[in-house]
């Protein structure tokens, strides 16, 4: 994606991919490999450094901040090539590993570039400023596009998870995660205003209010209302979520925006009381204090100082990122376009001032008493003005709160910290509920009741803290991350493994060490911290420091993830720490206890529910406290006691509840990972601390997943769906006509594919694929696509061509018979014979009599065809009327019967609930009697118990008592004198002990008959439960009978099903077994075949061997040259010796005369001394050069050796490997053996089961006639549950023949449907001809509309000769009397005007009698027109009757229809009507078209003889013409005048109907071509995209060709640089497979497919296993031998693996010898497939071009065409205005005849003054006439002349659209021209690139030999080295000797 394209992004274009320039200077960078590396820092975590020496395994480095350091080996990562600086995807990295991970992102970073793919996941860094790279311009440039064809973003992930959505019909969900400050609320808010934007629905959301949104809109605004009531500064973020939300947007099933709901998590409660230093409360508080809205300030009765207030002021108060001002009026504008009212912003906003009033309350100890007073009511009245409270009700419930101790109420006294805590408590509690009434409100708001499909989940939750001081809130949302990044790391790498391991792929099982459950088990488990917690939270006696012991006992010592906090000086106090997944967090557990339960002031809770502000008491509304409760006690029901146990929920709990449900539904969608990193801990823009991105990207798993994804097989097909769809690369692999198992045949054609067979796995039911190469196939696919469908395109257009052609010859022949017919009549035309001819030929009408005879005789005979076709059609259609309407009527009957037996079923079923409502009714009835009866004896036992106690009681006393009158009994005999005194008083006390004796038996009586009452009381409460039990026993047991009866015959039925499918099953395994035996054979011979090639090798070996043994011969030959060398440097040493023997004789021989001389000289002394030395030197010499040969032959017979040893050891590894391939072969054969013989066990094992299936059959109808029996067996109890089963057997029957017949009536239906829709095309095609035919009488109207007004005129005709011959008879009379009266004087001039009377009036006569004759033939004509205007008006009634009770019957039908298709299930009987009106339809549909087809008939025969009577009609006008010459010369003007007049009127009509005509040709002539026009420039700028496209892949490869061939010449000076640039070069092949493997990619959206598929598979294989287990008993047998057989067939597949093992061994030796041809194969065909492709890109933008000429040629001659009737209508104009001159000289004309005329009447006047006045008077009458006949015509001639001129302006601008056309046409040849042209240089430059990829092919051959022969040099040189190393090595050693 070059800059060109990029310019589609605008603005935001840099910050998303670097420009070409800037990726051109990166790759041109030097670079070494094997010098750039990265090094660990410990400030810095990694630093660059260049390697300057290695010594071992220590590097010595230089690091980019110019220090040297010395590492090991292991810790030097290298840097990845220059092309991959800031890479868009980083799994697609040479070299993996944390530093260059980290420097990418730290350099895309510094480039803004703040978006990142890591593998399937992206990775975004906060930029901590805005980037303008979310605008409108960047989401349309991002929609609909691929994940590799734009750079990274949010937006793209966004769009394939709306794409994925769509094609894979599942719901998708993006997990935003990442540390608080990280920028997840930004990003979701990105998300969510993208899917606004792209899926936003057309019509507006009905809303009340204007100010209230659009779906989208409210979408959009739920952000910033819900920030400003959860969102506050920290220390990490200005603008964190203090909440967590989930929000779901709901899609149509067309994927509209449908509706949206939100749910939130863990809002911060305590943040509303309590802020740190540097942190600030919510930014609601702070906005309404901006004084932005001055209304709210006195609404709230606050002040605008932030620090008047102290819940709002323990932090910071002011934000520098944040105007708080603008802030509120974004959120107000929210609240209105999510629809709040103005009371529900003015009572939230109340409710935020009231909690800062709250803050400001003021309380005092009271002297000498543990009790709180208010220390002024202020701050109280306020809060409780904007809570509608009472201001001394709240401060009495906040100091003297009502308290339940026992069954009473009591007033307790609280101190002040008392009333402080619980003023913080109600604020924090009033704030939550608020909250979470605001996202209920928005939720509604949100939900439109429009139909929802599917939904995409955006989760936003508060990311991981870790501060100085983490209390109870960052346990619960830490512990949530946990559970995301735990739920991260099973999809990422879980889950992927567990599907390779479920398929058979051979996967070794990667453990990345990302399992966090021991900490989640830590905190969740039972006895966990949450549990102890909530333990502690039950027991009133608990604290904190219960709690703590609690914790240390259990976990500390117990858990790693438990620690004991260290003590840290200035930091607050912790009491455990946690070793949590981002970090180890300390956590102070003061008041969880509290915070947990989360109690509250309920004294003040009911004042809340009481408040006159409807929100708050909505609030309150649902708070069960103790006061609800005990009132709900009291009442003695059992429902409100539950409520109370109920009610307590702790906050732990709940969130535990909420948590579960969201993971529920995360794991129920198709997630997507967006992970945001915080650059560093000081907000600082473009600042990266690469100690804190390395532990977010561990933590995160961002490597691990980077590693899986491109270790792994992402793509996956299955089986089915890859034959389906890459069955095209290779037909001839899969044969049409040949069933292939889906398995063999996707294993055929890949293997068939010249691809990498490494990059795939076939599963056991997909084919799994490595990343790119489902990309690679897709590319095949659509290049096989293109040459089949150019190759049908080619087939096309030779075809049409060939057509072309013919019709070119048929027009050749045509005019060349035409040309010799036009010779001969030219050559006989003068002939004087063919002018008789010519003359005759005319007046003969037999010719043409004939012709028309012949004519219809043809026509007659079609008719009588057509005739006999349509009665025998008209037959056949009654016969199958009749046998529709037998089937009718027996469907009437049938569907009667069942509507009647479906009556009786359904009153049965009526009486059946009855029964069943009846006896729920009864249970109902004796349950309440039980619950009152179980009350009352509750009741009497209490009694009982109090009777007893009192009985108790009494015992005693009169146990006390007699023992007292036994003493006194004893005092009286031992002291009988004394008693007498007091005898008294004994009778006293004998009267008292009477009285006690009688209350003693009256209290035993009264217990005894209590006793009595209780033990009847209990009879009762016993039979009364009897009979209940009694009854629910009998119910239980009818249910259960009907239950078990049901379940026995599903029992049945699935055993049948069971042993049906296991027989199947058994069956598929024998064909799989017979399959694997056929595969078997198969690779058995494959075996044969490389055992044959291996064969060959061991030949070749062999023959290597014999070289080598030929070179053992040349090596021995060469031993002994040198061994003869050796001997003669024996000899010579030989020599020596013998020299110096001589020389020592000599010696010896001198000393002897010395010794004999004795006397000798110093001189001679001296010479000694020099020839001892010369001698010892001679002698080192000699040992030397002794030394050095034995050093040389050692070192030849060791080589010799050496090479001997090796070459036998290569011939015993041959050796071995032919035995080992020869004992494979064996067991191979031995195997297949095996194999053989387990098939055949197998098909006889195939046979004893199925013998066993019969007995098992044979065993279950024995176990049905047995139950059968035992059911005739059962007592009466039993019959009547038979009863009800028979009765419910018959209904399930009657059901299943409903079902039945609901299915045939549904079969009806459709082919009812069927017909109707037949009969509306029936119906319609008649409309149609209806309105044909009304058009067809519009037009006979019309006719005889002209033939009236032609009636009409010649009645005018007529009237007016008989006007002008009773005028000349009375002229005749006038003459007659002047002649009379005047005969003297005017003889002469008489006789001249009687001779000229009597010539007019016998011209007059004679007119007259023409025009009589001709009149009466226009009566008759006209009668004769009249009639069959009747007639054709009688048909035209009838149709138009016919075509309304049509309509009509086609409406009744529509509504017959409609109330058919809603009530069909109600009544049966409107489906028949129906059906009968549709037959009677038919009917009569066929009858009108009979008579339609006759009207037709008819209509013609009228046709013809209108135009038989127009040409009449003609005729006689002529005539009419020709006799009006005859008439007086006025006469003959004014008919003169008329005709022209008709003849303008017409000739301008016509013109109007010419040019009407014309204009909608020029119309249609300007559309088609507008219509050309625009499709010519849609082509030519999808041409322009593919060239750009084309040129652009033609300048990658030419830019990868050119940087090959650069690199290819830098290689050329030195062999090793040669050798690096290649590896290079093979790893950026690498990364280009990779890319192309990265853009299948889409293949994904079917495996989503799939997925469903293999689910649903999975249900029904559940269903199976369940069935399984029912059957376990019945089947044990087969069970056994099944186990047995899959015994066998592990067997089996041990073996085959054995098997498979060894041919993967004998394989990789093929494969390391193939791999560098491959690689250099692959290079080879990947350039000769760019350059087809693009010549096939070539060849059809050259066909596309050809055809876009052939367009513009066909507009140009249309265009002609236009412009040849443009001219012809011109002169048309011309003619027009030729006439209007002409009319113009007759109006001179008339005008000057009538001065003439006027002249004649005045000498009239003159000539008869006396007697010719009634003369004048006539005369002037019929001037004025034909002056105002003049006038009329003068006007005519006017709007003539105007139309004229109208027509004229028309003319000038079709005439100047004409210009405009050719001028575009002009402009779209030179637009073909220049893209001929760029075709051209298109074909030019992919020639050239053709070349030089040839010559940089021929270079590479060239340097690949000239590697070769270095590398050849090299081993030579490095041979000699070894030996000149040797040499120096032994001279060494001998220098060492001597020195010694």
């Amino acid at each position: 994606m070059g800059d060109a394209v990029m310019a589609e992004f605008g603005a935001a274009a840099p910050y998303l991919r670097k420009s070409d320039k800037e990726r051109l200077e990166a790759q041109t960078r030097p670079f070494d490999m094997k010098k750039e590396c990265f090094v660990p820092d410990a400030d810095e975590e990694y630093l660059k450094a260049t390697v300057i020496s290695r010594d071992g395994d220590k590097v010595t480095c230089e690091t980019s901040k110019k220090t040297t350091v010395t590492v090991k080996e292991c810790d030097v990562h290298p840097q990845n090539p220059p092309k991959f600086d800031k890479i868009e995807d980083m799994a697609m990295f040479t070299f993996l590993h944390e530093p260059a991970v980290l420097f990418n992102l730290k350099e895309r970073y510094a480039a803004w570039m703040i978006y990142t793919y890591s593998g399937l996941f992206c990775v975004t860094v906060n930029p901590y400023k805005w980037l303008p790279v979310y605008n409108q311009e960047v989401v349309v440039a991002y929609r609909g596009k691929k994940r590799s064809e734009a750079p990274p973003h949010i937006f793209s992930i966004s769009d394939n998870a709306y794409q994925y959505m769509l094609s894979d019909r599942e719901n998708q969900s993006i997990l935003i995660t990442g540390e608080s400050g990280a920028g997840k609320t930004v990003n979701t808010k990105r998300v969510i205003q993208y899917f606004a934007s792209i899926a936003a629905g057309s019509s507006k959301k009905d809303s009340s209010s204007e100010k209230k949104g659009t779906l989208e809109d409210q979408i959009i605004q739920c952000n910033p209302a819900l920030e400003a009531f959860g969102n506050a500064k920290t220390i990490r973020n200005d603008n964190s979520s203090r909440f967590g939300k989930f929000i779901r947007i709901h899609f149509a099933a067309s994927g509209k925006l449908a509706s949206a709901d939100i749910e939130t998590y863990l809002l911060e409660k305590s943040r509303v009381t309590f802020q740190l230093k540097a942190e600030r409360d919510y930014h609601i508080f702070y906005q309404i204090l901006s004084q932005k809205k001055p209304e709210l300030l006195e609404m709230l009765l606050i002040t605008a100082n932030p620090y008047d207030y102290a819940f709002i002021s323990q932090g910071e108060t002011q934000v520098a990122s944040i105007d708080d001002s603008d802030e509120l009026m974004a959120t107000d504008e929210a609240f209105d376009v999510l629809g709040f009212t103005q009371e529900e912003k003015n009572s939230i906003y109340k409710l935020i001032g009231a909690i800062m009033h709250y803050g400001n309350m003021k309380f005092k100890q009271k002297q000498r008493e543990e009790q709180a007073e208010a220390d002024g009511t202020e701050d109280a009245d306020k809060s409780a003005y904007l809570m509608g409270l009472n201001s001394a009700d709240l401060i009495k419930a906040l100091c003297h709160p009502r308290v339940k101790v026992g069954n009473e109420w009591v007033t307790k006294g609280q101190n002040v910290q008392q009333v402080y805590y619980a003023i913080g408590a109600l604020s924090k509690s009033v704030y939550e509920k608020m909250f979470l009434w605001m996202v209920v409100r928005i939720n509604q708001s949100l939900d439109t009741k429009q139909p929802r499909q599917y939904f995409i989940g955006v989760l936003d939750i508060a990311g991981f803290e870790i501060f100085d001081f983490n209390t109870f809130e960052q346990l619960c949302i830490n512990f949530t991350n946990e559970k995301l990044q735990q739920f991260f790391n099973h999809h990422m790498f879980v889950l992927e493994q567990e599907e390779y391991k479920k398929e058979g792929i051979d996967w070794e099982f990667i453990d990345f060490g990302m399992d966090l459950q021991a900490c989640i088990d830590l905190i969740e488990k039972p006895m966990g911290i949450m549990s102890i917690l909530e333990e502690e939270c039950m027991f009133p006696k608990a604290s904190d420091a219960t709690f703590k012991a609690k914790l240390y006992d259990n976990h500390l010592g117990k858990s790693n993830n438990f620690q004991k906090p260290r003590i840290v000086k200035g930091k607050p106090e912790a009491h455990f720490s946690l070793v949590h997944y981002a970090g180890t967090v300390d956590y102070n557990i003061n008041n969880w206890l509290v915070k947990n339960k989360d109690p509250l002031n309920e004294t003040v809770v009911g004042l809340y529910q009481k408040s006159t502000m409807k929100l708050l008491s909505n609030l309150f509304a649902g708070y069960a406290g103790a006061e609800s409760a005990a009132d709900g006690g009291g009442g003695g029901k059992g429902k409100e006691k539950k409520k109370k146990g109920s009610s307590f929920q702790t906050v732990s709990a709940l969130h535990r509840e909420n948590l579960n449900k969201l993971m529920t539904n995360l794991r129920s969608t198709h997630p997507h990972f967006v992970r945001c990193i915080i650059p560093n801990e000081t907000k600082t823009p473009g600042a990266m601390e690469n100690p804190l991105v390395m532990h977010q990207l561990r933590c995160n798993g961002v490597l691990e997943g980077i590693r899986i994804c491109r270790k792994g097989f992402p793509n996956r097909i299955l089986y089915g769906d890859f034959k389906q769809r890459y069955r095209i690369l290779n037909p001839a692999a899969i044969p049409e006509g040949q069933f292939i198992d889906s398995r063999k045949g996707a294993e055929k054609l890949l293997g068939s594919l010249d691809i990498d067979h490494n990059q795939y796995r076939f599963g056991h039911t997909k084919v799994f694929f490595k990343a790119g190469l489902l990309g690679t196939l897709e590319e095949m696919r659509d290049d096989r696509l293109a040459l089949i469908i150019t190759g049908i395109q080619a087939r096309a257009r030779g075809i049409l061509s060939r057509i072309e052609f013919q019709k070119i010859v048929d027009r050749r022949d045509a005019l060349l018979v035409i040309q010799w017919n036009v010779r001969a009549f030219m050559g006989v035309k003068n002939w004087p014979w063919m002018k008789l001819y010519f003359k005759i030929k005319p007046l003969l009408r037999s010719a043409e009599a004939e012709k028309e005879m012949a004519n219809m005789k043809e026509e007659f005979l079609k008719l009588k065809e057509a005739y006999a076709k349509s009665e025998a059609r008209r037959k056949e259609l009654e016969e199958k009327m009749v046998s529709l309407l037998q089937e009718k009527n027996d469907l009437q009957l049938a569907v009667q019967s069942e509507q009647d037996n479906l009556c009786d079923a359904e009153e049965r079923c009526e009486g059946l609930i009855k029964n069943k409502i009846q006896l729920e009714a009864k249970a109902k009835e004796l349950t309440e009697r039980l619950e009152d009866e179980e009350e009352m004896n509750a009741e009497l036992t209490a009694k009982k118990r109090k009777l007893e106690d009192e009985c108790s009681e009494l015992k005693k006393d009169i146990d006390d008592l007699e023992l007292t009158l036994a003493k006194v009994e004893k005092e009286k005999h031992a002291t009988e004198n004394k008693v007498k005194n007091l005898t008294e008083e004994m009778a006293a006390l004998d009267e008292i002990i009477a009285k006690l004796t009688k209350e003693k038996k009256a209290l035993q009586e009264a217990h005894q008959q209590t006793l009595d009452d209780l033990q009847s009381e209990e009879d009762k409460v016993n039979t009364l439960t009897k009979a209940k039990a009694k009854l629910e026993q009998q119910v239980d047991d009818l249910e259960g009978s009907l239950e078990q009866e049901k379940k026995l015959r599903m029992d049945l039925e699935r055993a049948k099903r069971k042993l049906e499918g296991d027989l199947k099953l058994t069956q598929e395994s024998v064909m799989d077994l017979e399959n694997d035996k056929q595969q078997l054979e198969e690779r058995l011979k494959k075996k044969d075949f490389e055992i044959s090639q291996l064969s060959s090798r061991i030949e070749d070996e062999q023959a290597m061997a014999a070289q080598l043994q030929k070179k053992l011969k040349e090596l021995q030959a060469r031993i002994e040259e040198l061994e003869e060398e050796l001997e003669a440097e024996r000899a010579a040493r030989a020599k020596v010796e013998k020299q110096r023997a001589d020389l020592s004789r000599e010696l010896e021989e001198i000393s002897e005369r010395l010794e004999e001389a004795g006397g000798a000289t110093a001189a001679q002394i001296e010479m000694n001394k020099k020839r001892e030395a010369e001698f010892q030197k001679l002698r080192r010499d000699l040992e030397e050069a002794t030394l050095q040969h034995e050093a040389t032959a050692s070192t030849l017979r060791k080589k010799h050796a050496d090479s001997v040893s090796d070459l036998g050891e290569q011939i015993d590894n041959l050796q071995r490997v032919k035995q080992k391939l020869e004992k494979e072969k064996s067991e191979l054969r031995l195997e297949l053996d095996d194999v053989v013989s387990n098939m055949e066990q197998i098909v006889k094992a195939k046979a004893n089961l199925e013998k066993m299936c019969r007995t098992l059959e044979d065993q279950m109808s024995e176990y049905r006639t047995k139950y059968e029996e035992a059911q005739r067996s059962i007592n009466d109890f039993t019959m009547q549950k038979a009863k009800l089963q028979t009765e419910n057997g018959e209904l399930s029957r009657q059901l299943e023949e409903k079902d039945s017949l609901v299915s045939q009536l549904t079969r009806g239906k459709q082919s009812y449907t069927q017909q109707i829709e037949d009969l509306r095309r029936q119906l319609e095609e008649e409309v149609k001809a209806k309105n044909a035919l009304a058009h067809a009488v519009q037009s006979a109207r019309h006719d005889a509309e002209l033939l009236r007004e032609q009636y009409e005129e010649e009645q005018e005709a007529k009237a007016e000769l008989q006007r002008s011959l009773s005028k000349a008879n009375s002229e005749v009379a006038q003459w007659r009397t002047k002649y009379e009266t005047d005969a003297i004087q005017r003889t002469e001039e008489l006789e001249d005007a009687k001779k000229k009377l009597a010539q007019r009036l016998q011209d007059a006569e004679e007119a007259v009698e023409a025009v009589n004759a001709k009149c009466s033939s226009l009566e008759k004509t006209k009668h004769r027109l009249q009639n069959e205007i009747e007639d054709l008006m009688v048909d035209v009634e009838r149709s138009n009757a016919a075509a309304a009770a049509l309509d009509k019957k086609q409406r009744n039908f529509d509504k017959v229809l409609a109330e058919w298709k809603q009530k069909y299930e109600e009544s049966q009987s409107e489906l028949e009507s129906s059906q009968k009106e549709a037959r009677s339809l038919s009917t009569e549909l066929f009858k009108l078209k009979n008579s339609y087809e006759e009207s037709l008939d008819h209509l013609e025969s009228m046709k013809r003889e209108n135009k038989n009577l127009q040409e009449e009609i003609a005729d006689l006008t002529e005539q009419i013409g020709e006799s009006g010459k005859n008439i007086h010369e006025l006469e003959k003007i004014r008919k003169q005048l008329e005709q022209e007049k008709a003849e303008i009127q017409t000739a301008l009509e016509e013109a109007e109907g010419s040019l009407e005509h014309e204009e909608g040709k020029i119309l249609r002539a300007q559309l088609e071509f507008n219509q050309v026009k625009a499709d010519i420039e849609r082509k030519l700028s999808e041409k322009d995209e593919e060239m750009e496209q084309a040129k652009r892949n033609q300048q990658r490869m030419i830019d990868t060709l050119q940087s090959s061939l650069e690199s290819e010449t830098r290689s050329r000076n030195e062999a090793l640089r040669l050798k690096k640039k290649m590896e290079g070069d093979l790893n950026e092949m690498e990364i280009q497979l990779s890319q192309a493997n990265r853009q299948a990619s889409e293949a994904q959206k079917q495996l989503k497919g799939l997925h469903g598929h293999l689910k649903d598979a999975q249900l029904q294989l559940d269903d199976a296993l369940r069935g399984n287990d029912d059957l376990k008993e019945n089947i044990a047998i087969v069970e056994r031998r099944n186990n047995l057989l899959q015994a066998e067939l592990d067997e089996l597949r041990s073996l085959v693996e054995q098997t498979e093992r060894g041919r993967k061994l004998a394989e990789q030796e093929l494969m390391d010898v193939s791999e560098r041809v491959q690689l250099l194969h692959s290079q080879n065909t990947s350039l000769l497939n760019q350059k087809k492709k693009l010549e096939g890109d070539n060849t059809q933008l050259q066909t596309e071009v050809e055809e876009a000429v052939q367009e513009c040629r066909n507009a140009e001659e249309k265009a002609k065409k236009a412009i040849t009737d443009a001219a012809m209508m011109a002169e048309e104009l011309k003619k027009e205005q030729d006439t209007s001159a002409h009319l113009e000289r007759m109006k001179k004309n008339m005008e000057q005849t009538i001065k003439d005329l006027q002249h004649r009447l005045d000498e009239a006047e003159q000539i008869a003054m006396k007697g010719g006045k009634k003369q004048v008077q006539k005369l002037e009458s019929r001037v004025r006439e034909l002056e105002s006949e003049v006038e009329m015509e003068q006007r005519k001639a006017s709007e003539s002349v105007k139309g004229v001129r109208k027509y004229e302006r028309r003319i000038k601008e079709l005439t100047y659209q004409t210009e405009e056309d050719r001028k575009n046409l002009a402009r779209l040849q030179d637009l073909v021209d220049k893209l001929q042209l760029k075709v051209k240089s298109y074909k030019r430059a992919a020639e050239e690139a053709e070349e030089q990829a040839n010559s940089n092919l021929g270079k590479f051959r060239k340097l690949q030999h000239e590697l070769d022969e270095a590398e050849e040099r090299a081993d030579i040189a490095e041979s000699q080295v070894n030996k000149l190393r040797a040499k120096s090595r032994d001279t060494g050693s001998k220098k060492g000797h001597d020195e010694e």
